[in-house]
């Protein structure tokens, strides 16, 4: 049984909801979890750990600061242990080339090299959004081309298969025979 920290950065709620998934599908299969929002536990990996999923949401094309922060000071253990990273943004909905180059970005300045990334959609959560970036937001969606653009209702593009799906891989990884 595999004790696995799952720290994750999220602005609007998405992130969290997706770490917090992926935690209670490493319990339901046998293991123990913890998802820790990174701004309220530090920068620093608790010990007694043997996997990270570190999960971090996009914003204005780059990942949060506390999160790179967090995973430039402890990539010696990212590196060591079974480790992957879940990059949410709203590019993973229909332009995974800018989603993957956001995961480059974080690569090129973290210097981390996960084994293992998930990209997944985020959510337009327009009814949690102040004036102003209810406005941004729903410009940003037109200009994409998005049909989403009633800012009475949120949408979200999590698609929790896929959630699963690498949770489900990064686990079979864990009890895979060294050199498969």
């Amino acid at each position: 049984m595999a004790n696995i920290y799952v720290p994750y950065g999220s602005v609007e709620g998405q992130t969290a909801q997706i770490a917090e998934y992926i935690a209670e599908l490493i319990r339901a299969h046998g293991h123990q979890a913890e998802a820790a929002d990174l701004k309220h536990a530090g920068d620093t990996l608790p010990a007694g750990y043997d996997c990270v999923i570190v999960a971090a949401s996009v914003h204005m094309g780059k990942h949060e600061g506390f999160v790179t922060d967090f995973v430039k000071k402890n990539r010696g253990e990212l590196d060591r242990l079974p480790s992957a990273l879940v990059s949410v943004s709203l590019a993973a909905h229909g332009d995974e080339q800018s989603a993957e180059g956001y995961v480059e970005k974080f690569e090129e300045e973290t210097g981390w090299r996960p084994a293992h990334v998930g990209l997944f959609a985020g959510a337009l959560l327009y009814t949690h959004y102040n004036f102003i970036k209810k406005r941004i937001m729903k410009k940003i969606a037109s200009d994409k081309g998005s049909p989403d653009l009633d800012t009475t209702r949120d949408y979200v593009y999590t698609e929790w298969d896929g959630v699963q799906r690498f949770t489900e891989d990064f686990l079979a990884g864990l009890s895979a025979p060294a050199g498969q």
